[in-house]
């Protein structure tokens, strides 16, 4: 037990040195972001004064949580958290149309509010623009804290870097994994346990492209599994349920498993 004491000491000396703000307050953060520019995801309204003053408490929470981390930022925190609020209205404008494409795209679905409240595609993909915002101002680890939140409360594991255009459903979404370099177009829709992923790389190689590139207007089913960096779906292609796919396919190419176990590609 002393040595494990000793041990113990040095870890939690060294945390000390390297603090971050807690998890707790990270996905506060998060949370009182989407709250305010959503209103329907709590259900609690403010009136125009509050939501004036609303904007200066965030710019102050968010600098808060960045006051410690000191020479980790590429800025001081104050500037950091202005640039971050900067970058709010993008953010809000590419959730708008996701929860439309939401709507759009499930039938059972029946208004913007019921999307924006309750759905877990919706949930994520918040979390994910918020955490992505973070991550294009090279702020270290909290992205992935607030994705990790959200991939713990719904199953949607979507990487902080990954590059998303608007537009973007995810159905159902448990099991969705999106890997770091992945880059998906506009109006593409995701069904439950689709994975975007690497092939089994040296570790050296993290650097480099590994996740696939998703292009427009595209539909991937159920339990699809979709690996590498080179790996490029056409626009207007349909990926079919269970469907692995390591290499690239054209656009509108129309991709399923037929009942003797091959692949049919159309």
């Amino acid at each position: 037990m002393k040595q494990l004491l000793e041990q113990l000491k040095k870890r939690h000396r060294a945390a000390a040195a390297d603090a971050y703000p807690s998890s707790e307050q990270v996905w506060a953060f998060c949370r009182d972001l989407v709250n305010w520019l959503f209103p329907e995801h709590t259900g609690r309204v403010m009136d125009d004064v509050q939501l004036e003053q609303y904007a200066l408490q965030l710019e102050t929470q968010l600098k808060d949580l960045l006051q410690n981390m000191g020479s980790r930022l590429p800025q001081d925190a104050a500037t950091t958290s202005r640039q971050f609020m900067e970058l709010v209205l993008g953010i809000y404008s590419d959730l708008t149309k996701d929860a439309e494409a939401i709507l759009q795209g499930d039938p059972a679905a029946t208004c913007l509010y019921e999307v924006i409240r309750a759905y877990p595609g919706f949930y994520a993909i918040a979390a994910y623009r918020v955490a992505h915002g973070l991550h294009n101002l090279e702020i270290p680890l909290l992205p992935r804290v607030i994705t990790e939140f959200a991939h713990a409360k719904t199953g949607i594991d979507i990487h902080p870097a990954a590059v998303i255009a608007p537009y973007f459903c995810i159905d159902h979404g448990s099991g969705v994994v999106i890997g770091e370099t992945t880059v998906i177009g506009q109006h593409v829709k995701l069904y439950q346990g689709v994975t975007l992923g690497a092939l089994s790389i040296d570790k050296t190689m993290a650097q480099n492209k590994r996740h696939p590139t998703i292009e427009d207007h595209v539909v991937i089913y159920a339990g699809a599994t979709i690996l590498g960096g080179d790996t490029v779906i056409g626009h207007h292609s349909i990926i079919g349920g269970n469907v692995w796919l390591i290499k690239s396919t054209d656009p509108y190419s129309r991709i399923y498993y037929k009942a003797d176990g091959s692949i049919k590609v159309v």
